[in-house]
């Protein structure tokens, strides 16, 4: 018999569960198929919007919106296109019911567990196709589908449900052990876009500082060719300081740190063509910029969530 088995929300970042249908069958097929829920959400952010993944008598779909993606559980012989219609029925009442910043804020599992109620009554409509009053969006749904088809998972790229993984599937119990260029930072706050702007008005400052400096030792006036590498060797600073901000790296902190001393080395040496004031603007922005690169750090590793 073809049917829909259960239904997940999950948010695409972290894999975090935020509600849940409860499975009809608790069989080893169904375990086996739990397992591969649990390393596709860790895997959402690396997917396309629209994808299915065959695994045996069961085949799990998927679509992803706005952070969050809606999976589903069914047999394998139910229809395609009635499986993507009950994942859109989902999708457009939880973004109707609940504002996205409260999923994104969102700390604790399943904390949405009441939008359980409208997947069980959408699950049972679509096991009684009889009862769907749906051909129009059905019809929809069968040409966007047509036009654009999920993209079908192999089991060769997502690897095997007990640990054993492939180069497209890092198992995320090893995931502390991704390379650094592949780790992602938590999502950018407004203090952290402020520090950003500053480093960059620092980093202007310094540039435009410097070229003038080229140009009163071109004049023979007298400039110190070291306040000109002083210059520049701030402006470089602050850049890396924006990159670090950004981008994760190894070791970042202690770059952070290194940088902000360089910054304060610069100016200085600098004391003598800058007052006070702006040598103190200077050394708070960069020991601003500094705190908001300890504070953005890298997205952990989500727990272990029971989906």
């Amino acid at each position: 018999m073809s049917m829909i088995l259960s239904a997940s929300v999950v948010r695409v970042r972290d894999g975090l569960p935020l509600s849940a249908s409860t499975d009809c069958e608790r069989g080893t097929g169904m375990q086996e198929c739990r397992k591969y829920f649990k390393m596709l959400s860790r895997k959402l952010a690396q997917l396309p919007d629209r994808c299915a993944l065959k695994t045996g008598r069961y085949n799990i779909n998927f679509i992803s919106s706005m952070g969050v993606s809606y999976m589903m559980l069914c047999t394998e012989n139910y229809p395609n296109v009635l499986a993507f219609s009950f994942l859109d029925e989902l999708q457009k009442e939880f973004i109707t019911t609940y504002n996205m910043m409260k999923t994104n804020t969102a700390v604790r599992p399943y904390c949405f567990i009441e939008f359980d109620n409208f997947i069980q009554r959408t699950k049972q409509r679509y096991n009684n196709p009889r009862s769907l009053s749906t051909k129009i969006n059905l019809s929809d749904m069968q040409m966007e589908i047509k036009l654009r088809p999920p993209y079908q998972i192999s089991m060769g790229e997502l690897g095997s449900a007990n640990g054993v993984t492939s180069a497209f599937s890092v198992d995320y119990k090893g995931a502390g052990k991704i390379s650094s260029a592949h780790q992602r930072l938590e999502p950018a706050t407004l203090s952290g876009i402020v520090a950003f702007i500053l480093s960059l008005l620092c980093a202007a400052l310094n540039l435009i500082r410097g070229f003038h400096a080229i140009e009163s030792l071109l004049q023979s006036d007298g400039e110190d060719f070291n306040y000109i590498v002083a210059f520049f060797l701030g402006t470089a600073a602050c850049l890396y300081q924006c990159y670090l901000l950004v981008y994760y790296t190894s070791w970042r902190n202690v770059k952070s740190f290194l940088t902000f001393g360089l910054i304060c080395l610069c100016n200085m040496y600098l004391y003598e063509l800058r007052n006070l004031w702006q040598l103190f603007f200077h050394v708070t922005v960069g020991a601003f910029v500094t705190l908001q690169i300890w504070l953005r750090q890298a997205q952990g590793k989500a727990p272990d969530y029971d989906v």
